[in-house]
């Protein structure tokens, strides 16, 4: 439960931050943090299979 609201207190913070950012900064960080998890995903893909 306490991971519960944790998770969205942060999610609150975030939202915020992004409300106060210009559109084109908040889809330029969208794109980065995309690119992030897919390599992070293709990463682990690849490692799991060693």
């Amino acid at each position: 439960m306490l991971f519960l609201v944790a998770a969205l207190l942060l999610l609150g913070v975030a939202m915020g931050t992004v409300a106060h950012a210009p559109l084109p900064v908040s889809l330029v960080m969208a794109v980065v943090i995309g690119v992030w998890l897919l390599v992070f995903a293709l990463r682990e893909r690849r490692a799991g299979h060693r």
